[in-house]
């Protein structure tokens, strides 16, 4: 096949290393000639200019998707798994097949196109940054919707991750139903209140 008729698609992630919610992995693909002059890892962008790159990625790509493993799945599945079937959900979403997928990290998900897995991918593949602020993108909207149903634990400001604020709410109120009872954090937490009530 000629090169300029590969189509090229780009997964990636967000929220993997989080103590609550989702992980949630986008897949894109983008026409030949984008303007995207912005376009990079989405952590090294602020929430305005990935609001702004999510909607032109969504307004030029050919197709996108989103997928999601939620914490109950990463709990019984473990994070890696629960990743790579976000990424296989994503990747399903899409209306138009690509011929190559590169996903950021080591481990490919089980997809029917040929996979590539490139270290640090979202700074180097401009699919697969238009994949990391998609997905980053929803799954800060989720975790601020989240916030309205356990307001207490500041989800809208630490989206999940374990940070110092996140793990003293933890430790006042208990993990609530969207933490992962897995993660280190929670799982300390919840055996030491096994331990008081034994006593």
């Amino acid at each position: 096949m000629d090169e300029k008729d590969l189509i090229i698609a780009g997964i990636d992630e967000a929220g993997r290393g989080c103590l609550a919610g989702p992980v949630v992995a986008a897949c894109v693909i983008l026409p030949k000639n984008y303007n995207l002059p912005n376009l990079t890892d989405s952590k090294k962008l602020s929430p305005k200019k990935r609001a702004i790159l999510e909607k032109q990625i969504k307004e030029i790509a050919i197709s996108w998707g989103i997928g999601l493993s939620n914490p109950k799945e990463i709990d019984e599945v473990n994070i890696l798994n629960a990743t790579l079937l976000a990424m296989k959900r994503a990747y399903s979403k899409l209306s138009v097949k690509p011929t190559v997928v590169y996903v950021d990290g080591t481990f490919p998900p089980d997809i029917e196109s040929k996979v590539i897995c490139v270290k640090k991918g979202d700074l180097k593949i401009p699919q697969v940054s238009a994949a990391s602020i998609l997905a980053k993108t929803f799954r800060d909207r989720v975790m601020r919707k989240v916030d309205r149903l356990y307001p207490y634990y500041g989800f809208a400001k630490h989206k999940g991750y374990a940070t110092k604020l996140h793990l003293e709410k933890i430790r006042e109120f208990g993990p609530c139903k969207i933490h992962r009872r897995t993660f280190k954090g929670v799982k300390n937490f919840v055996w030491e209140e096994l331990c008081l009530k034994l006593k």
